[in-house]
């Protein structure tokens, strides 16, 4: 690197800390008057309460980046342009692109950070929290047995099943019932069962009946103490996938819960898009460096524009990113959208927006 290049990139990288620090402040310090009225009700100490709001730290870090990014990219470009530095530097024969590349430099760190975070860093932080908030503040015991988060899950193409209760685990499930039907939508067959307890071998239901429905409507009825069961799910997908919150997903247990369907047509519209949606957020800082950039030189080329016009830029564009990311994911998990696309369509948009905003700044 050349001293220029330090620079230039020391410099942003202070006014992205800056910017950073403030926003996950703010963040912390309303997120806490939120909820410390509730928690303090219950006597569990200064410790735990710490713990909880450090591990919500990832999270909260991981939704500020990008704003932090585009701000410090509007308020460098800003204070360089005051001082005539970038002046100078055109003067020497220095092109934009290399004035600019620290900048994309340092956010193409950022995104594999982010990368690292959307993959493991912040489900597993984010299911340690929970767990203080629930054993450690509130003080309640862990149960034995839970009610199903989400009772329903598809497990074939034409079959569905109903879960009452779940022991903590996953490995014994209360109170199941299995739904199969045929190429029209008429129920078949239902397979009730007191337990269903997962073995080596896969899942075996334990002291039910089944009931086959026959084109004539009778119903033939056969009674069993054990008998296996083809479920594709494992234990902890009941604590995961079927919680209805993919944010508590690792990607490689997405991966995985989405394997073991593969083979049986069965559509995940929102666990795909959520999926694809969290692959694609980390590089909106690389997007938002892009913008800032445009944003920053476009008047003149070469001139950026106050520091109050900066952030009332960076809010504008931020806003709009999310409010498109939003409407996307929410129609990708709708199905109106396909869920890659969905999960890169304000990435897509914005990306072509800021490069036509450098076409239009004079090189």
């Amino acid at each position: 690197m050349t001293i220029l290049f330090r620079y230039i990139l020391r410099e942003y990288a202070k006014i992205f800390l800056m910017c950073f620090a403030g926003l996950v402040t703010i963040y912390m310090v309303i997120d806490f008057f939120e909820k410390v009225r509730r928690l303090l009700r219950f006597d569990s100490g200064v410790l735990p309460m710490l713990a909880y709001f450090a591990l919500k730290i990832p999270a909260i870090s991981f939704q500020v980046v990008p704003f932090a990014v585009l701000v410090a990219t509007l308020l460098t470009l800003g204070l360089l342009s005051r001082s005539n530095e970038i002046t100078a530097l055109r003067s020497c024969g220095i092109s934009l692109l290399w004035v600019t590349s620290p900048f994309l430099l340092f956010a193409g760190g950022l995104a594999v950070i982010l990368l690292a975070f959307s993959s493991a860093i912040i489900p597993l932080a984010s299911e340690k929290a929970e767990e203080i908030r629930l054993v450690q503040i509130e003080k309640k015991p862990i149960p034995l047995t839970v009610q199903a988060p989400q009772p329903w899950a598809r497990i074939d193409a034409d079959a569905l099943m109903r879960v009452s209760t779940i022991d903590v685990g996953g490995k014994t499930l209360r109170g199941v019932r299995l739904f199969y039907f045929d190429q029209a939508f008429h129920l078949n067959r239902v397979i009730e069962a007191a337990e269903a307890q997962y073995a080596a071998s896969g899942w075996v239901l334990l002291n039910g009946n089944r009931r086959e429905f026959a084109p004539d409507h009778t119903v033939d009825l056969t009674l069993f103490t054990d008998q296996p069961a083809d479920i594709p799910l494992i234990p902890d997908d009941f604590s995961t996938s079927l919680a209805g919150n993919s944010e508590t997903m690792t990607f490689r247990e997405i991966r995985n819960y989405l394997g073991r369907f593969q083979h049986k047509e069965v559509s995940f519209s929102r666990l795909l898009t959520d999926y694809y949606g969290r692959i694609a957020f980390p590089f909106v800082t690389i997007i938002m460096v892009l913008v800032g950039i445009a944003l920053g030189l476009r008047r003149s080329g070469v001139r950026g524009g106050s520091m109050a016009m900066g952030i009332g830029q960076a809010f504008i564009v931020g806003f709009c990113y999310w409010t498109t990311h939003s409407i996307a994911i929410a129609l990708g998990r709708g199905g109106a959208l396909a869920p890659m696309l969905a999960g890169w369509m304000a990435n897509i948009l914005f990306a072509s927006f800021g490069l036509y905003l450098l076409l239009k700044v004079r090189h």
